[in-house]
């Protein structure tokens, strides 16, 4: 590449990647997250997350609860983000809400068909047992390692809008609502992804429009790039506006709803509605797909509108939208800022850097996956055929685990979202944590792969565990004995 052309070509990758996850990934997958989290921290008391997921919880109930809740959320690392803000903000233990944060994105029902279909069932159900096992060990020694600041925590918890004494069944059924709109925008399954109705529109020029996105902005799925479209574009422009008008609408409903506030969240609806149908530019016009995912979404939506309107209290729904509105100022920037700088790193970093690194079973080689996992976020149904695509060309199935581990949990934009929520040590703890299990995930996968005996390897594992708890043990300790000194 000429140097000339390099700030060019710099600003293309940065953009082009910002726009394609703003298009493709916030509004059906990300706006629901956000809603859901407004919704834990405004509407639901806080015992309800205290009771299985506090810190005080039985540890056989709430880490197994923490894994099974994100096992059903087919969603990245930045969706699951606001989730984690939402109940960890309203009680939960850093422990289970961390194991929330690693096995959701990781392990979720979607992850793991894709990568049992895509690399093999073996993949899949190291990928499983492996998030299963770390999610769980990483959560407890996060809580055992900050216990004094877990208890503070969970002293200090809630410290905003509180919600009811008692669980409403309607705040209830708005939450299951919210988490079927987020499903219904993000399961790939055919009735939702088939047309039922279509209609052109004489709109012409919008193929030529799409032409030049493709020609203008980065488009290589090998590489994650997906690239934005003509509805894409549209997309983008309506967050926009949304974000022009969404601070005097949501960020002053605590006040009392007002024109902005309708506009903001008519804006909203439309959006999700646009992002929903099928869109296909074409020479005679623009042909509109009303799909089972546009019915889906639309459904929910108006369920969620009817149930906010007749059975929540108007101003727990200002709460709602308040919180809503408050976990975006915290997130959405960051989330910004990460995609592009991603977007940036994949000029620097080559693939087949990546291929002649680590095609062998090594410390070096693992880490290079996780690394790669960290600089190259991949959303999940694109992580998985990059993944089978370096195993074609000669990586290690060992560190190509390790990437399958990091990549959902370390993307760049997701650190620097969870530092915001828990704080840097936490934040830089948990990604030491999840590098170093993610190494020795794939060191243990490759080793099997090798031909080792999986009787030695698994003893070797629980060695390595007993130690670490040796190590975690001490440290607790000469912590408590400091404390009480103190």
């Amino acid at each position: 590449m000429e140097t000339a052309a390099l700030p060019v070509e710099i600003l293309r990758s940065g953009f082009g990647s910002l726009a394609s996850y703003l298009a493709a990934h916030v509004l059906l997958c990300l706006v629901p997250a956000f809603f859901i989290a407004g919704g834990l921290s405004a509407l639901l008391p806080k015992s309800a997350i205290t009771r299985f997921l506090g810190r005080s919880a039985p540890k056989a109930v709430a880490y197994p609860a923490a894994a099974a809740a994100g096992s059903l959320l087919a969603v990245c690392s930045c969706t699951i983000v606001p989730l984690f803000a939402g109940i960890y903000r309203k009680g939960a233990g850093l422990g289970p809400a961390i194991t929330f944060l690693f096995f959701a994105p990781a392990a979720n029902i979607l992850a793991l068909t894709y990568t049992g279909a895509a690399l093999g069932v073996e993949f899949a159900v190291a990928r499983f047992v492996l998030s299963l096992v770390f999610g769980i060990g990483i959560g407890m020694i996060m809580a055992l390692v900050f216990s004094a600041d877990d208890r503070v925590h969970a002293k200090e918890a809630d410290g905003g809008f509180t919600g009811g004494e008692r669980l409403q069944p309607a705040a209830v059924i708005l939450m299951l609502l919210m988490v079927t709109l987020l499903i219904a925008g993000t399961l790939k399954v055919g009735f939702l992804l088939d047309s039922y109705a279509s209609v052109t529109v004489p709109i012409h020029g919008m193929d030529a429009v799409e032409t030049a996105l493709h020609r203008l902005l980065p488009f290589d799925p090998a590489k994650g790039e997906e690239g934005i479209g003509a509805q894409g574009a549209i997309l983008v422009l309506l967050l926009g506006i949304i974000a022009a008008v969404a601070p005097r609408g949501l960020g002053r409903v605590d006040e009392g709803f007002n024109r902005w506030t309708w506009a903001a969240l008519g804006l909203v609806v439309l959006t999700l509605a646009v992002a929903a149908m099928g869109m296909q530019p074409q020479g005679g016009g623009v042909t509109l797909h009303m799909t089972g995912r546009m019915l889906g979404v639309v459904a929910a939506m108006a369920a969620i509108a009817w149930v906010a309107h007749r059975h929540i209290d108007r101003f727990e729904v200002q709460q709602w939208l308040w919180e809503s509105w408050r976990f975006v100022r915290q997130i959405f920037p960051l989330l910004v800022v990460g995609v592009f700088m991603v977007g940036v790193l994949r000029v620097f970093l080559r693939p087949e850097w990546v291929e002649t690194m680590a095609g062998a079973n090594t410390v070096l080689a693992n880490l290079v996956g996780v690394v790669f996992g960290v600089f190259m976020y991949f959303p999940t149904l694109v992580e998985v055929p990059v993944a089978r695509m370096f195993l074609s060309l000669g990586m290690h199935p060992g560190p190509l685990l390790a990437y399958l581990m990091a990549d959902p949990e370390l993307s760049l934009q997701s650190i620097l979202i969870t530092a915001s929520i828990i704080g840097r040590p936490k934040a830089w703890t948990y990604v030491g944590l999840v590098a170093l299990f993610s190494t020795g995930a794939g060191l243990t996968f490759g080793a099997w792969k090798d031909g080792a005996s999986p009787w030695l390897l698994g003893g070797e594992l629980a060695l390595f565990l007993l130690v670490l708890a040796a190590v975690l043990y001490v440290i607790h300790r000469r912590t408590g004995t400091m404390a009480k000194a103190a």
